[in-house]
């Protein structure tokens, strides 16, 4: 099944997802990322077929160490069978590992789902 950002933010979660109108001739998306009506931080990705790509992950810094980070790419990885976390910082490494993403060589991370066979 394929899912748009936009099915992702009707989905109740303890966070709040609001994805901004698109910007007159970029590819890129920001999507808000809010708890309890408070901003927490954004992301601006974009999404090809089922692939998610996101450029930028920003949590906050009043409010990093809360895993709103975390949490938000699990929501990610219930909806998208690929994810790239395109171009990580030498410091973000050690996340997009944590959440089960591989190193490309390419200064990207990949998350894939493992499909199980019956």
């Amino acid at each position: 099944m394929e899912y748009h950002m936009e099915d992702i933010i009707r989905m109740p979660h303890e966070l709040s997802f609001t994805l901004l109108p698109p910007v007159n001739g970029s590819v890129y998306r920001w999507l808000n990322i809010d708890r309890k009506g408070i901003r927490v931080g954004k992301v601006r990705g974009s999404v090809d077929a089922d692939v998610l790509t996101i450029y930028s992950i920003t949590i906050f810094p009043e409010f990093e160490g809360k895993n709103y980070g975390r949490k938000t790419i699990e929501v990610f990885k219930e909806h998208y069978n690929t994810i790239v976390a395109d171009r990580v910082r030498p410091t973000a490494t050690g996340f997009w590992e944590k959440m089960g993403f591989l190193n490309n060589g390419d200064g990207s991370y990949i998350f894939r789902k493992v499909e199980h066979c019956r």
